[in-house]
């Protein structure tokens, strides 16, 4: 029994070993690895209802990769939304169509890693569902299963959209609608316009979004309308709407995560920055003056200075790598390494 223990626990020994083996975080590295994701923690769709039963504003925000994921993570919101717009203020197109759905999946990966609490919905690219049922199921099943999204997010409220939300639910997987300013159908709708502004348009933003609802939707996204029209849809719902430029009656809002931190300057994206988006932060401002500091401490021989050349070598371990690149013949680089050691002394010293 004794030696069958001593086995038993020695085999034990040898998978935990493996185990830490095969960590992706392994000891005395240079650089961390991701943490687990806990699926205890994340948002789910009972909570978000809960919340919109208590009359509490759901907060999303837009993110597209693994840093934007862990900065909206560790603000507590309540959805990420991986949004098409990232074809915008990512990839610098100037609409939302060009993006494809293998960009938006590598846009959801990184998301996924990095944000371990907000539900995550990801956005069908515009080409990827309008053709059939079936294919915005394929596409939803993509999305779930190949970026680790909890849900999708399509847009549109024509009869084939409701349609198309009503089979990706069936299907198993969560919706959110998208209703008013639809960027996708920038074709039709004749550029980024506001929608809503007179009765019959208004009427169909709020049939729209009932529509949705009744097709299945956990939320619908209200884009660009008059505050009343959101008002009056959203008293007509009994699921939760998540403004953009549709006024403060919503249940929730989301804005773009670039837009609301300020962090495009330049020309192209001043001119696709919407007006309803409040900036509340200048991140791009803060950027570029790192960026400049940096290039001046680089052209100056500033940066790196002692305090960021942390890996060291002994003076038995330098004096036998000179002494092996005499033997090699490389007495210039030797007297390189020589000297360099002895600027880093001098610097690191007290006195200096």
């Amino acid at each position: 029994m004794a030696s069958l223990l001593v086995r038993s626990c020695s085999r034990a020994s040898k998978v935990i070993t493996t185990v830490r083996c095969m960590s992706n975080v392994p000891e005395n590295t240079v650089y961390g690895g991701p943490k687990p994701q806990n699926p205890n923690q994340r948002v789910t769709l009972t909570q978000l209802r809960q919340k919109h039963r208590r009359g509490e504003p759901i907060t999303v925000v837009t993110g597209y990769d693994y840093p934007s994921a862990v900065h909206i993570d560790t603000a507590g919101i309540d959805v990420c939304l991986v949004g098409d717009s990232a074809s915008m203020v990512v990839h610098g197109h100037d609409t939302t169509l060009p993006i494809t759905l293998d960009e938006m999946l590598v846009h959801c990966r990184a998301v996924a890693r990095g944000a371990k609490r907000p539900l995550l919905v990801g956005d069908l690219p515009f080409g990827t569902y309008e053709s059939s049922s079936t294919q915005a199921v394929d596409t939803a099943v993509r999305v779930l299963k190949e970026g680790g999204m909890d849900a999708i997010k399509l847009e549109g409220g024509s009869p084939s959209r409701i349609t198309a939300a009503k089979s990706i639910v069936e299907a198993g997987i969560a919706v959110m609608g998208h209703v008013g300013l639809t960027p996708q159908a920038i074709s039709v709708l004749g550029g980024f316009r506001p929608q809503g502004r007179n009765v019959a348009s208004a009427v169909k933003v709020v049939e729209t979004a009932m529509a949705l609802q009744e097709a299945g939707c956990f939320s619908v996204v209200l884009e660009c309308v008059p505050p009343p029209v959101a008002a009056a849809a959203t008293s007509a719902l009994h699921i939760p709407t998540i403004g953009i430029g549709a006024g403060p009656f919503c249940s929730g809002q989301v804005l773009v995560y670039h837009d609301l931190l300020g962090m495009m300057q330049h020309p192209h994206h001043a001119k696709v920055t919407p007006k309803f988006c409040k900036q509340y932060a200048q991140v791009g401002e803060v950027i570029n003056n790192a960026l400049l500091e940096y290039k001046e401490e680089v052209s100056k021989n500033l940066f790196p200075g002692p305090s960021h050349s942390p890996y060291k070598i002994s003076s038995s371990d330098l004096d036998g790598f000179l002494s092996e690149l005499q033997k090699l013949g490389l007495d210039k680089a030797a007297s390189a390494a020589a000297e360099s050691a002895e600027k880093m002394e001098h610097s690191d010293s007290p006195s200096s």
